[in-house]
């Protein structure tokens, strides 16, 4: 591969260290070899603050997953305040079901995504999506509900972030559903995960989400190279997309602590030559 793209962490992956030591923890990713952050949260810091860790680390803000919620509350003061922590990308990073494709509600969120897409172009930001695994339930037109989204709501007012590991745990082709998005992928999440049997309703347990109910199931989230997706392929197909970063994900540690477990994500993405 001779084109690489840089790398960024989400922030939530290392979120107990950030959240006792912002600063700290920020200089520690910066000393791994990540080129930005993708924040998901603030940990209560003000936006100054944030930048001038920013400033000390040489870190770059690329993105930041703001709730719903938070968005429809005060859009244009939240945008703004991303925009002035130098975000280029705003995620909405997860959607009650009440609200999602195929319920009574779903009308009144494209409205809404539709405004907060336009808030988001008008202060020079891009507005994603980041899915989860749900957003590929069939509706009764035989979409997914996740492509329904981006055929319902233009690219210049939504684009895609891409979750490797969902897309690959909902049973599809994380290589494929980049390459369907080519030119709508800015950036893309890199996840790695194991399973074995069954993993219904016992996988949101992992990320604080309590499911209905549970099946038994062996599944945990792993460093980047070290479970179950085709990571050259994906990052392959990420530049051929024309992604602009890559983002390192990890819900919850596995094989070490947080911090270890994001250093051996890094250490795999430059032994691949990134």
């Amino acid at each position: 591969m001779n084109k690489t793209l840089p790398i960024a962490l989400q922030v939530y992956s290392v979120r107990d260290n950030a959240e006792k030591d912002f600063l700290g923890t920020l200089s520690a990713v910066k000393e791994m070899g990540y080129d930005g952050v993708e924040f998901a949260g603030l940990y209560g810091l003000s936006v100054n603050e944030i930048k001038a860790a920013l400033a000390v680390t040489g870190l770059t803000a690329i993105s930041a997953h703001v709730p719903y919620a938070e968005l429809i509350e005060d859009m244009e003061g939240t945008v703004k305040k991303y925009v002035e922590i130098g975000c280029k990308f705003i995620a909405i990073p997860y959607m009650v079901e009440e609200l999602r494709p195929g319920t009574p509600a779903y009308p009144e969120t494209l409205e809404n995504f539709r405004k907060i897409g336009e808030v988001c172009k008008a202060n020079g930001v891009k507005l994603l999506y980041h899915n989860h695994d749900f957003e590929f339930v069939k509706l009764e037109d035989g979409r997914y509900a996740l492509d329904a989204m981006y055929e319902d709501i233009p690219a210049d007012l939504l684009e895609t972030e891409l979750d490797t590991c969902w897309v690959k745990v909902a049973g599809e082709d994380p290589v494929e559903y980049i390459k369907k998005y080519a030119g709508r992928a800015p950036i893309v999440h890199l996840k790695d995960f194991y399973k074995s049997g069954e993993t219904s309703g016992a996988l949101y347990d992992l990320i604080g989400i309590a499911p209905e109910e549970k099946k038994a199931s062996a599944f945990e989230f792993r460093p980047v190279g070290s479970g179950m997706q085709d990571m050259p392929a994906i990052l392959k197909a990420s530049v051929e997309a024309g992604a602009q970063w890559v983002v390192v994900e990890q819900d919850r540690p596995s094989l070490g602590t947080a911090m270890e477990d994001v250093e051996t994500s890094i250490e795999y993405l430059k032994k691949q030559g990134w």
